[in-house]
């Protein structure tokens, strides 16, 4: 483990990614590895303007993606 990245007590992560040419960043193997991410994983990003990313494994949404999308009613619009 780096010195940048430390697993605290109670599970939890604090580390530093970089952006690459690409826009992609990695994450930290002991991250993974807390949260059982594997490769091949689909993961959910979640982005806010003024409270950041968040990033979430898509069995967390699956059921209310599952809702939302095979409710059979069509979206209607806000007044």
């Amino acid at each position: 483990m780096s010195d940048e990245n430390k697993k605290t007590k109670n599970d939890k992560f604090v580390g530093s990614v970089k952006v690459g040419p690409k826009g992609q960043i990695v994450i930290p193997k002991e991250a993974r590895e807390m949260l059982n991410i594997s490769t091949g994983d689909t993961l959910v990003l979640l982005a806010d303007a003024k409270q950041g990313i968040a990033v979430q494994k898509y069995e967390v949404y699956k059921d209310f993606f599952e809702q939302v999308f095979n409710s059979g009613q069509s979206p209607t619009k806000s007044e």
